[in-house]
């Protein structure tokens, strides 16, 4: 080809490779009181910041699970369009901002910000500071600060009029058939609600069979989701006859499992739902004779 007939072609495609396109809503420093027009968010945790926090009218796309038994918001994600976190899927979508947690894989931020798309990534904390840090970084990327404010001042009064149990015995009890011990956020937020977790190991653990032969809690606090949620494996330890036979003769915290997920505001709901369970413990206690009591 003569040099004549590529200087239009190279001129033409260096301003294609010029042209971006640009984003429905301005997000940045000096906007962060508008929001962004296009949300898309990739999994079930960023889903929750999104319905939360952003207009509905601004959520182009949640996450396949927002309306799963483990999404907290998944009564307000009903209607909202699903879209799997693919490449493809999210370029179609053309979102201004891209909510995440874990959603896409490792290799999606940087394939979307190389696209030119913002990406937020929903943080993850083992204290009740997480949760404050969490809804006001995401309140701050969707331009909606005054409402971010508020969820984290409701979280607070709630945390503040809290009457915690007065130090009961709990064990928590997964599906899968797991407990946590200190350090956890959820023995944090069982200490806030006055019980005081029987599992004293550090970290996730099977649950302590040989000790529960042995020992008994006062109660136990289960996130087991729904009693139709197929969450528990056959070989799980939660289907162990003792496990079993606890769980029938002892008082139980049945907790939304959504509740205990993502290091989000509503596990403020879980801690109401365990102090309260632990407070009537210990008043039918001592409520009992002298001689009746264990």
């Amino acid at each position: 080809m003569r040099p004549s007939r590529l200087v239009p072609i190279v001129c033409i495609l260096a301003a294609a490779g010029c042209t971006q396109p640009q984003p429905h809503g301005v997000i940045g420093a000096k906007n962060q009181d508008r929001p962004p027009l296009r949300v898309v968010s990739l999994d079930f945790c960023a889903d929750q910041f999104v319905i939360k926090l952003a207009d509905r009218a601004s959520i182009v796309a949640v996450s396949p699970d927002a309306t799963r038994d483990f999404s907290f918001m998944r009564k307000e994600a009903k209607g909202l369009v699903q879209a799997r976190p693919d490449a493809e899927t999210i370029l179609a979508l053309k979102p201004d901002i891209v909510f995440r947690s874990y959603g896409g894989g490792p290799q999606m931020v940087p394939f979307l910000e190389q696209a030119g798309i913002q990406v937020h990534q929903i943080g993850w904390g083992e204290d009740f500071a997480a949760v404050r840090s969490n809804v006001r970084e995401a309140a701050t990327a969707l331009g909606q600060k005054a409402r971010g404010e508020a969820v984290v001042a409701d979280f607070d009064r709630r945390l503040a009029n809290l009457k915690p149990a007065p130090q009961v015995s709990a064990l928590y009890v997964t599906p899968g058939g797991v407990t946590t011990g200190p350090g956890s956020l959820v023995d944090r937020m069982m200490g806030k609600a006055g019980l005081v977790n029987f599992q004293t190991q550090e970290g996730w653990n099977p649950l302590p069979l040989e000790r529960l032969a042995t020992e008994r809690p006062a109660m136990v606090v289960t996130a087991f989701f729904t009693a139709q949620s197929p969450h528990q494996d056959y070989w799980s330890q939660a289907r162990h006859p003792l496990v079993r036979q606890i769980l029938a003769d002892l008082p139980v915290a049945r907790l939304d499992g959504g509740a205990t997920a993502c290091s989000g505001w509503f596990m403020v709901d879980a801690m109401e739902v365990m102090a309260a369970t632990g407070r009537r413990i210990s008043a039918e206690k001592s409520a009992l004779p002298p001689d009746m009591q264990p």
